[in-house]
């Protein structure tokens, strides 16, 4: 069997050629998305390109992913932020989302204001355990109704309050649906069917790029979201499938042009003792999006989250330099550093801090806490510490003369304190060829053959 896997993003298409009886990548290729015109022809050149590699590839199946349209932007509304709203947020990112804002309690008029000049396409609003407060989300409901905006609103919350908000929104005009509570119990979440509900809203977006439905009829599939498909990569190789193992407990971080993504699989359990845990219990599977550290489109605010002046001394390289290199990039995004060059040192090291800052926002916080019975920690979060394989993803990552360095910068540094929940002696991996989101859309097939190319092709580096 012959799949090729299609990855439409914003920038760019992503071909990847799969032979099944060999259990191979026998090619990969990519174009320039063209969703002002038409993804076909996008499609068309990176095949194109792909046939000038390995010849003719007379494929049978043809599977799909985009992010043609941009990101989904969302903003989530709860009712207490360490509960509901960490909820929404879980399954928002989990569904391949981007979330811009978390809002607790009665949003106010500011707030309102705020969530007009953000003009998210979806709004998640949450809030109250099932038979618990309803009044805040049904009047977050009518405040959100009279923002002058065509977002979706999709309601998860206190099933008690269905009735009234159904009403609400049925004299409004806005596109929405209501599904079963994030979190119907105290500390018991139930994401699967918010996630489920945003996927369709994002697929129906996507589908809106010029020429994805024709793509969409060409292939027989469902065209999901990328970054799910990467979650559904990364679950893979971690979990493996019935009949073969993966590798066990895994981080994973895509850096891109806009944003960092970074993927763990991991319990998360503590790994000291004397450990409350605090807040809503961590999935296996987590996904987080970091829209404010990007290489190129969002570098502007990743550098405002940097000392400079401490990564110019530490690289030997004048500030100056540093600068004119950030300026370079930002006005032109398709830049690249040239090889041995100084520019080269600056984007390696300013990759290596955008995943230091990624994982450590993605990582949970060890808290002490004195008791009577002496001190003891909090953990919200996951821990992962302990956490074998740290994998590059990205095409800053995979295209470095030094990719480990880059990813040194989700180790957790030896300045840091003993509570420090970054892994501390990870191995390396490398997704080379950029296959994680084409195994996780061949994995919904063919699990076993998609497990076992990704252990053939992600390999380990020093």
């Amino acid at each position: 069997m012959r799949y090729l896997t299609a990855d439409f993003g914003s920038t760019y298409t992503k071909l990847t050629a799969i032979e099944t009886d060999t259990a191979s990548v026998v090619g990969t290729s990519t174009a320039f998305t063209t969703i002002e015109t038409d993804v076909m022809d996008g499609f068309r050149s990176a095949l194109s390109a792909l046939t000038d590699k390995i010849g003719a590839f007379d494929y049978e199946r043809l599977l799909c992913c985009s992010s043609a349209a941009g990101g989904l932007k969302m903003v989530a509304l709860g009712l207490v932020p360490e509960l509901t709203a960490k909820a929404a947020r879980m399954a928002a990112s989990s569904a391949g989302a981007k979330v811009v804002k978390t809002y607790s309690f009665e949003i106010s008029k500011t707030e309102q204001d705020e969530i007009y000049r953000i003009n998210p396409d979806l709004v998640l609003l949450c809030g109250g355990t099932d038979g618990g407060n309803k009044e805040v989300i049904i009047a977050n409901a009518r405040r959100l109704c009279s923002i002058d905006r065509n977002f979706s609103i999709i309601a998860a919350g206190n099933k008690s309050a269905a009735d009234e908000l159904e009403t609400i929104f049925a004299a409004s005009n806005k596109n929405w649906v209501i599904t079963d509570n994030v979190m119907p119990e105290f500390n018991k979440i139930n994401i699967a069917p918010a996630k489920e509900r945003i996927k369709e809203l994002f697929i129906s977006r996507i589908i809106e790029a010029k020429g994805l439905s024709a793509i969409q009829q060409m292939s027989g599939y469902q065209i999901i979201p990328t970054p799910l498909a990467v979650l559904n990569g990364c679950e893979l190789l971690s979990r493996g499938t019935k009949h073969e193992a993966g590798i066990g407990d895994l981080l994973a971080v895509d850096l891109g042009g806009a944003t960092t993504d970074v993927y763990s699989m991991s319990a998360g359990r503590p790994t000291i003792d004397n450990v409350m845990l605090k807040g809503l219990p961590e999935p296996y599977s987590k996904r987080t999006v970091e829209g404010d550290l990007g290489m190129r489109y969002s570098l502007s605010s990743l550098v405002d989250e940097i000392d400079l002046e401490s990564l110019a001394d530490a690289i030997e390289v004048p500030i100056t330099d540093v600068h004119r290199w950030i300026k370079t990039c930002s006005d032109n995004p398709d830049t690249i550093a040239s090889a041995g060059s100084s520019d080269q040192r600056i984007e390696e090291s300013l990759a290596h801090n955008a995943i230091k800052i990624a994982v450590e926002r993605h990582c949970g916080i060890y808290q002490s806490a004195y008791t009577p019975c002496g001190m003891i920690f909090t953990l919200n979060g996951k821990d992962l510490s302990a956490v074998p394989y740290v994998v590059g993803i990205g095409g800053a990552i995979i295209n470095s003369a030094s990719p480990s360095y880059i990813l040194q910068g989700a180790v957790g540094d030896k300045t840091d304190d003993a509570l420090s929940t970054k892994p501390r002696q990870p191995r390396y991996m490398l997704d080379k060829k950029y296959i994680f989101a084409s195994m996780g859309l061949l994995s919904a097939i063919e699990p076993d053959m998609a497990l076992r190319i990704m252990k053939k092709e992600i390999t380990e580096i020093k």
